[in-house]
C-alpha cells in the first residue's frame, strides 16, 4: 500500500485530509474491498507509527506485526530528526540548513513546511530534494550513493519530504505516549522489532521503550545497521521474521 500522497498514490504529496485516522480509514477500506478476514501488517520508520496505529485501533484484524525502525511520533523524535542528527552527521546537516536564507533557520521544521507548501513549483523541489537527501544520509551505518541518488529522484523526494514535514507539524499525538499507553490492546498478536543498532535517523531508543512496555514481542537489535532496510543485516532480519510468520494464521 502507498499512503495518501506517498509512492504511486494520487495527487503526489498531497497533505490534504491526510492524518492518521485517514490512513488507518484506507487501510480497512483496502482490506474489505479485497475480501481479506486478518492480516499481518509490515511496517518500516513511519511505517511502524502507521502498523502501531492500526494494530491498536483494529487488533481483531492483525495476525502479526514486524516493525522496523522505530518512531513513536513524537515530540523528542522529531527534534532529534531537525536538530539532533547533527552530533552524528554534522556535514548533512549543515547542507540540510544552509539550504534556507539565514533568517529561517530559527524554526527548520516551519521553513521546511512553508517551501514544501509553496505553489511554486521550483520552490517546492528544491527543499524537497535537500531534506529527502538529508534523511538519505544518514540512514545507513556506511555511505551509500545508491540511496543518495535515489533520495534526489523527483517523486520520491516530493513525497518523502511533504508528508513527512506534514505529519511533523500536524499530526502528534495526544498523549504523547500513546501508542506506548496503548500496548494492552495489542499485547496478544505476535509481533517482531527489527532495529539496526546505529539508527541515526529513528534512533534505538524508542525501540527500547517499545520492547520494554512490550516483551512480549521479539526484539532483534542488528549490530552492524543503521536505518535503511535495504541494509544486509536488517534485510535477513525481516526475510526471517516474514519466513516465521508464513505459516501463522
Amino acid at each position: 500500500m502507498d499512503q495518501r500522497g506517498a509512492g504511486r498514490s494520487t495527487p503526489l504529496g498531497e497533505v490534504r485530509n491526510n492524518t492518521t485516522e485517514h490512513l488507518i480509514a484506507d487501510l480497512e477500506l483496502l482490506r474489505t474491498q479485497l475480501g481479506i478476514a486478518r492480516w499481518h501488517v509490515f511496517g518500516g520508520s513511519w511505517g511502524s507509527t502507521l502498523a502501531l496505529s492500526y494494530a491498536q485501533a483494529c487488533p481483531d484484524r492483525c495476525i502479526g506485526l514486524i516493525l522496523r525502525g522505530i518512531f513513536l511520533m513524537r515530540r523528542s523524535e522529531i527534534d532529534w530528526f531537525l536538530h539532533g542528527m547533527r552530533t552524528i552527521f554534522p556535514e548533512a546537516w549543515t547542507n540540510f540548513v544552509n539550504f534556507l536564507p539565514p533568517e529561517e533557520r530559527g524554526d527548520l521544521l516551519e521553513s521546511y513546511y512553508r517551501r514544501l507548501t509553496s505553489p511554486d513549483h521550483a520552490i517546492r523541489m528544491g527543499a524537497a530534494r535537500v531534506w529527502s537527501m538529508y534523511e538519505g544520509a544518514c540512514s545507513t551505518l556506511l555511505p551509500s550513493p545508491e540511496l543518495l541518488s535515489a533520495s534526489g529522484e523527483d517523486n520520491h523526494a516530493l513525497s518523502l519530504a511533504r508528508i513527512e514535514a506534514h505529519y511533523f507539524r500536524n499530526n502528534l499525538f495526544t498523549p504523547e505516549n500513546r501508542l506506548l499507553d496503548r500496548i494492552d490492546r495489542i499485547r496478544h498478536i505476535p509481533a517482531v522489532i527489527v532495529q539496526g543498532r546505529y539508527d541515526i535517523v529513528c534512533p534505538i531508543m524508542s525501540a527500547d521503550e517499545l520492547h520494554r512496555a512490550w516483551p512480549e514481542a521479539d526484539y532483534n537489535v542488528v549490530p552492524d545497521a543503521g536505518h535503511s532496510a535495504m541494509e544486509p543485516g536488517i534485510r535477513s532480519a525481516l526475510v526471517a521474521a516474514t519466513e516465521r510468520f508464513r505459516n501463522l494464521t
